[in-house]
């Protein structure tokens, strides 16, 4: 699935690492990638977009802690769970303060950690720091923000952004004209369906090479989808 999120597991450990990315693989809303060092998810969060990276403490170059560092430093806003087989106040505070969202106590259980992946993403998607890929876009909504694989940047509306973020959510799921309208706009007697339909024509201006023929934001039987 195309817009399944795309996690990075980083550890020294061979056997967990491949355990991780073998269980989380097993999910269609994950894409899994892997680093052993601090230097390799250092450079992993530069060159692709990672929506969460899991980190160990341990890392063999680098204290885990000071990578993450580094990577806020560098811009990488997606959130960071740690992992540590010190489970002591001191270490977590430690963690996040150097710019970890979360800290899991080695040895752990995997539906603990998928639950808090979860939640982490979860908060992250509702932030203004989210980034999500929609055909060749990257999606900004806290920026109201289309950037091409190019880099051109195509502005958007307040309501055009927040109807692709609902798309996005709803995973190629068909949404329909009412609940878009009430999700959008909230409650608002003065609003229709054309209102709507107007802001749809407008988008497809924007995103579709060929708008009377939409490949992005499609119109189904009921409502719209989005296949990014």
């Amino acid at each position: 699935m195309s817009n399944a999120s795309r996690l990075l597991v980083v550890d020294d450990d061979q056997d967990l690492r491949d355990t991780l990315a073998e269980q989380l693989g097993l999910y269609d809303e994950f894409r899994v990638s892997t680093a052993e060092t601090a230097t390799g998810a250092i450079e992993a969060v530069k060159g692709d977009r990672i929506d969460l990276a899991i980190m160990d403490v341990g890392l063999p170059d680098m204290d885990g802690r000071d990578a993450v560092k580094v990577m806020r430093q560098g811009g990488f806003r997606s959130p960071i769970i740690m992992l540590t087989a010190q489970g002591s106040d001191t270490d977590t505070v430690m963690g996040l303060e150097a710019g970890a969202n979360d800290y899991v106590v080695k040895p752990f259980k995997f539906a603990v950690l998928l639950a808090r992946i979860r939640a982490q993403l979860r908060q992250y998607e509702a932030s203004e720091d989210a980034v999500f890929q929609i055909g060749p876009y990257t999606f900004r909504p806290g920026s109201k923000l289309l950037t091409t694989e190019k880099g051109s940047k195509l502005k958007l509306t307040e309501k055009e952004t927040a109807i692709l973020r609902y798309l996005y959510r709803a995973g190629q799921a068909v949404v329909g004209r009412d609940t878009l309208l009430t999700e959008v706009w909230g409650y608002n007697s003065n609003v229709t369906t054309h209102t709507l339909e107007t802001h749809i024509y407008r988008l497809r201006q924007k995103i579709e090479a060929d708008p009377s023929n939409a490949r992005i934001l499609v119109t189904e039987p009921g409502g719209y989808k989005l296949i990014p």
